[in-house]
């Protein structure tokens, strides 16, 4: 099987205070998605990598990543850059557009995320290759979760469950498909992808919304988002203390 990795990096670093699109702020002196690319070639398991970007910063990506004459990037894994869209969704759709007949897997990452191992990734794709065709990696939850009335309600909102937490993941990145599901999943859903609010915020839901299953293997405490600064600075201590 041809394994593809797509790497979504289009978005902005408005929560970060970043004055540079989120996936270039730096972790360590390095930037987010050069963490992110590393660790999927590292994997061994990748074929290809694309990695979405925004339209302004498509030098500054190729310089980050040192993309060679060759498109090869970090770790000697052949990849290509692709414009973002104004979603993370429609992103995702015109990366596998540009995807060559031959991949037949596809996982999605976020550079966001970019401390998740390569443990993680070979994990994601072994359990697609193995013939699920839709994987997740999920953590556990280790918070008492509530679920509240709708907002608006009244003036603070009520609590009208308590849903049992052994059953509930935290959902990570990267995730596996098998590439037809994923294309699937992605035209069925197309309405939503120019509206960033009405978009899917994973690809995994795109899956489900078909009927579909997905199955979820074990996450990784160290695949966490980055969202603000703060998370910034744990991911910090993270790399300082060793992360993979």
């Amino acid at each position: 099987m041809t394994t593809a990795a797509v790497l979504t990096a289009a978005g902005s670093g408005s929560r970060l205070g970043a004055d540079v699109p989120k996936a270039l702020v730096l972790l360590g002196g390095v930037p987010l998605v050069v963490h992110a690319a590393r660790r999927l070639a590292a994997s061994g398991v990748i074929d290809l990598i694309v990695v979405t970007v925004p339209a302004a910063s498509v030098g500054d990506f190729r310089a980050a990543l040192d993309v060679q004459g060759s498109g090869a990037g970090p770790g000697g894994v052949p990849l290509t850059l692709t414009i973002g869209r104004a979603s993370r969704q429609g992103s995702v759709a015109a990366a596998l557009a540009i995807l060559s007949p031959d991949v037949d897997v596809v996982l999605v990452h976020d550079a966001a995320r970019p401390l998740a191992p390569s443990s993680l990734v070979r994990r994601v794709v072994a359990a697609v290759h193995s013939g699920h065709r839709a994987v997740l990696p999920g953590s556990p939850v280790a918070d008492t979760i509530v679920q509240v009335d709708a907002p608006g309600s009244g003036p603070m909102p009520v609590v009208v469950a308590n849903p049992d937490r052994a059953a509930l993941r935290i959902v990570q990145t990267p995730q596996g498909f098998d590439r037809a599901l994923l294309e699937r999943a992605h035209a069925a859903a197309a309405h939503r992808a120019g509206d960033e609010a009405a978009s899917a915020t994973d690809d995994a839901s795109l899956v489900a919304a078909l009927g579909e299953p997905v199955h979820v293997v074990a996450g990784d405490p160290d695949a966490v988002k980055i969202t603000t600064a703060r998370d910034l600075a744990v991911a910090e201590l993270a790399l300082a203390e060793g992360a993979p």
